[in-house]
């Protein structure tokens, strides 16, 4: 099985400013090496913005999607991330997954955060996806998704877990141990990406942006409060490896999931 390149972006959303949050991932993105695999955090144009009107996207002519497709060209990686796009008289937080052939899919996040009233503001998405890189499977999850194993539960049907969030500084370490929970349980790789600083809301996040290995054992993570881009190389023989001399995968529970 092939190995995977990736590259986390960590860093603060200016609130409501889409042109300087662009300007500053340019700067950013500007030496980057070859890797197969750019994230960027949950709503990493506007920040958490969910109940302000005008900030979302629309869903075919996207200033932010076109910056995205120009991305995947020029570093010849899937770049992926998520942005508020409308929808019918609301929004939804889209996961972008946008290849260098300009080729688009995306998943829509399906778990709202109730304390922060964001089914008020966003539709829930129905689908859960799974995207592919070479011959590795990759799900998607936004943010408040990690709190729920049944959504992510491994159906042995991806190697890699995703998650792009704006989780806040005062539930943090609820974050790493649900990353490391999810990484073992479903036997998988789990990248989760965060942003840092305060958002108009007055909420702070310290990052936390990190790898796991199907251990839980941390392979990568930012310094916490800093910018910066994390770089790892996935070796997914190792997983297959591991997986062949312990197939706890096998034992797993059968359900299905109703929307």
């Amino acid at each position: 099985m092939s190995t995977l390149k990736v590259a986390a972006v960590q860093f603060d959303i200016n609130w409501l400013d889409k042109q300087k949050n662009i300007s500053q991932l340019k700067s950013m993105l500007q030496d980057l090496p070859q890797v197969d695999l750019l994230l960027l955090p949950e709503t990493f144009s506007t920040g958490f913005s969910i109940n302000v009107e005008g900030c979302e996207e629309d869903a075919i002519n996207s200033d932010v999607l076109e910056w995205m497709k120009v991305q995947a060209y020029k570093l010849n990686a899937v770049v992926a991330g998520s942005i508020l796009v409308k929808k019918k008289n609301k929004k939804v937080n889209r996961f972008y997954w946008v290849k260098p052939d300009g080729q688009i899919d995306f998943y829509d996040k399906r778990h709202l955060f109730r304390m922060g009233n964001e089914q008020n503001f966003v539709i829930a998405g129905k689908e859960r996806k799974i995207f592919k890189i070479k011959d590795i499977n990759i799900l998607p999850n936004i943010c408040y998704d990690l709190r729920f194993p049944v959504w992510s539960r491994n159906k042995n049907d991806y190697q890699l877990l995703i998650n792009i969030a704006n989780w806040p500084a005062a539930r943090r370490n609820a974050w790493d141990v649900l990353l490391q929970a999810r990484a073992i349980e479903n036997q998988a790789y789990v990248i989760g990406v965060n942003r840092v600083g305060s958002d108009g809301n007055g909420v702070t996040h310290s990052g936390g942006t990190a790898v796991y290995n199907y251990l839980g054992e941390t392979i990568a993570k930012i310094q916490d409060d800093q910018t910066g881009i994390l770089f790892c190389e996935l070796d997914f023989s190792e997983l297959e490896k591991f997986k062949i001399k312990f197939p706890a995968y096998m034992d797993s529970d059968e359900f299905d999931i109703k929307i």
